[in-house]
């Protein structure tokens, strides 16, 4: 059957001529940057061992979808801004989606949405088990050599309840049904390590000290010499971490809530930058490093104060550490503590532009379950945009001295700096937003030959020259070697 030509709609907004709306008979799509994502998941094998740790249970006579191409649909449809299954009752016949599932055009359709919720709440303990496993294993593939340093930032974020799902309970402080989760993610390359479900009302430690156990094992079986530091806010703060990570030899530095004991300690330090401030009419910046033990602790932990004075105001800050040094150099101790903040990115990325907030399923296992798949979607990304990024900017070309690092750059040039490194790399630099308007959401059609599939771009397309050069590092970039 072939479609005529002939207009559905007319609009007469502009006068010289008619606007009309057709039909093309072509197969499209809005999706059309997700190929070169999946020609890169195919080099890395992201998705591949993410679907083999999942037992089929299913009779292999009544499958029609695999669990790698359901795997592949919901991966993809959470980077292309589609968080739920029934988005993907109208998906499942896109011509992209099909090709990223392996299928051609013509073929039979993808899994609905019925399909995708039997699939995720098939899920066993067991699959969860090895998806912990799946994380860790293309965490160690992404580094071509192995590390002498890493950082593990742990936090928590609150996930709102969409339904009555297991476990959901209310919490106070957010004023709302929810979840707890704790993600761990590593500094260096700003990969999710791990992730955990918890209820709505649990401490932000519970459970991080076996989860902590687990993850320094794996990675000094991969790395005997490695240097671990975990880092965190004032939530984990305690006792109980102290001990774990003096127990697993790690580096460590903690927020901790200013308490009046600690405000009376200071109270000296922050006259005097108030004083300074006062005199000079510059913000200033104060440290003090000393030994204290509050009242519930088994022993003394080194405490590093920072007190601010600036025109907003002053300001007070703590952290416990073991970082050697930390006597010497209180500064640079809060100041690795602070760049914290990244990682936080990271989790703001997974919660609010990957939706990892759509834990709606009612069963508990089925909502770790989507966890991980929105965490793996995020670690897709990052390791495209690693794979993707353009060097940065050299400071010589504002003006400063060539040898300068970029850390010690002033705050004014700073600034200038890292606005001409995101123009210049925006892609590399970009945010899960930043991705999908530059590069996943484009409309394209979609041909079948007898020896090939073209997918047909638009020349006026704004933002063809990125995914030109996405494609290209990707197309380039050789595959690892399959794991045993």
């Amino acid at each position: 059957m072939s479609l005529q030509s002939v207009p559905l709609l007319s609009f007469g907004f502009f006068p010289p001529r008619p606007v009309q709306v057709e039909i093309s008979p072509a197969p499209l799509t809005s999706d059309a940057g997700l190929v070169p994502i999946r020609q890169f998941d195919d080099r890395i094998r992201l998705t591949e061992q993410f679907a083999a740790a999942l037992e089929d249970r299913r009779d292999p006579k009544f499958v029609e979808q695999s669990l790698l191409s359901m795997v592949r649909q919901r991966i993809y449809g959470i980077l292309a801004d589609y968080e739920d299954q029934s988005d993907h009752d109208t998906l499942r016949s896109d011509p992209v989606f099909k090709l990223i599932a392996d299928r051609l055009p013509d073929d039979p359709d993808l899994a609905s949405q019925p399909t995708l919720s039997r699939f995720e709440n098939a899920v066993s303990i067991a699959d969860l088990w090895r998806l912990r496993a799946v994380l860790v294993d293309t965490f160690i593939q992404s580094f071509d050599i192995p590390p002498s340093h890493i950082t593990l930032d742990l936090d928590a974020f609150d996930d709102p309840a969409h339904g009555d799902q297991q476990l959901i309970m209310f919490h106070g402080y957010y004023d709302q049904y929810q979840y707890l989760p704790i993600v761990i993610t590593c500094a260096e390359n700003d990969l999710v390590l791990l992730v955990g479900l918890r209820h709505g009302t649990c401490a932000a430690t519970l459970g991080v000290d076996n989860d902590l156990r687990y993850l320094v094992g794996r990675l000094r079986a991969a790395w005997p010499d490695v240097h671990i530091h975990a880092r965190a806010d004032s939530g984990f703060g305690v006792p109980l971490m102290y001990d774990v990570c003096q127990e697993l030899r790690l580096s460590y530095t903690f927020g901790i809530g200013m308490n009046s004991r600690l405000r009376e300690l200071s109270d000296d330090l922050l006259k005097q930058a108030v004083k300074d401030f006062e005199r000079t009419k510059r913000p200033q910046r104060l440290f003090l490093a000393l030994r204290y033990r509050a009242g519930t602790w088994a022993a003394e932990q080194p405490i590093v104060i920072k007190v601010e004075a600036h025109a907003e105001g002053t300001n007070r800050r703590a952290v416990v550490t073991n970082r050697p040094g930390w006597e010497v150099l209180p500064s640079a101790v809060y100041d690795e503590y602070a760049e914290r903040g990244e990682s936080e990115n990271r989790n703001k990325e997974l919660k609010r532009e990957l939706q990892a907030d759509r834990l709606s399923d009612h069963r508990l296992m089925a909502n770790f379950f989507r966890l991980y798949l929105h965490a793996m979607a995020l670690n897709l990304l990052v390791r495209l945009r690693h794979a993707v990024a353009l060097p940065p900017p050299s400071v010589a070309a504002l003006g400063l001295p060539a040898e300068l690092p970029a850390a010690a750059i002033d705050a004014p040039d700073r600034r200038r700096f890292f606005n001409k490194r995101r123009r210049r790399d925006p892609l590399g630099e970009g945010f899960a937003s930043t991705w999908r308007t530059r590069l996943i959401k484009v409309a394209a059609e979609v041909i079948v030959r007898a020896r090939r599939v073209i997918v047909r771009l638009s020349a006026s397309w704004p933002h063809l020259d990125h995914f030109l050069a996405v494609s290209r590092a990707v197309v380039s970039r050789p595959p690892i070697a399959s794991s045993p």
